[in-house]
């Protein structure tokens, strides 16, 4: 591990799109505990919300007013480098809850900071993925779409995934052991998204041309 590495620290958030309100287990916050954990050695911290645990509002808007929670999410988003976006699979999708995630995030194309540039630009996005079906490419492709499209820079590698046997009853936190290639690829996710977010970090995006 080199400098790179370790200096300057580096935040992550992730946003828990599992349809469970706490405290009911859940596999995905299982899966983000784990990407945590790797990316500590490259000196990111992480915190996680789950989404369900909040009032968050349908719409498109960064406030939605009367209780909306969403703003507070908000806000942790954009004090982050590192945006962890975590779904479960259900019907071969991401939840419900990622997509109103997705909804919301797209004020972020039309909100600018003072020079212009989109406010989500230096900020990277990695997305992880459990279930008992398939559908774990079709998630990553429809958040990939939608991170990028509000500004999110996405890294190579940038989804851990699990998924069990179709239509069957073992989740992720029910298993004995973590697979050893998903271990791999989170150590490989966490790698890549430390990095970029470092090199964001250090040298942004140029501002745009007024």
């Amino acid at each position: 591990m080199d400098d790179m590495d370790t200096d300057p620290a580096l935040r992550a958030f992730a946003l828990n799109c599992t349809l469970k309100p706490s405290p009911a287990p859940s596999s995905t916050d299982l899966m983000i505990s784990l990407i945590d954990d790797a990316l500590r050695p490259h000196g990111v911290t992480t915190s996680t919300e789950r989404v369900v645990d909040h009032l968050v509002k349908h719409g498109v808007r960064s406030d939605e007013g009367n209780g909306d929670e969403w703003p507070a999410l908000r806000t942790k988003i954009l004090d982050a480098q590192i945006l962890i976006l975590a779904t479960p699979i259900w019907l071969g999708n991401p939840s419900s809850i990622c997509r109103m995630v997705l909804e919301r995030l797209d004020a972020f194309i039309g909100e600018t900071a003072d020079d212009g540039r989109p406010i989500a630009q230096d900020r990277v996005a990695v997305v992880a993925t459990v279930g008992n079906e398939d559908g774990a490419h079709n998630v990553a492709a429809q958040a990939y779409q939608g991170l990028a499209d509000v500004g999110f820079t996405i890294a190579a590698g940038a989804q851990a995934y699990w998924v069990g046997e179709a239509m069957g009853s073992i989740d992720f936190n029910d298993l004995d052991a973590i697979p050893k290639k998903v271990t791999q690829t989170i150590g490989s996710l966490a790698s890549t998204a430390a990095h970029l977010a470092r090199l964001l970090a250090s040298n942004p995006y140029p501002a745009l041309s007024r």
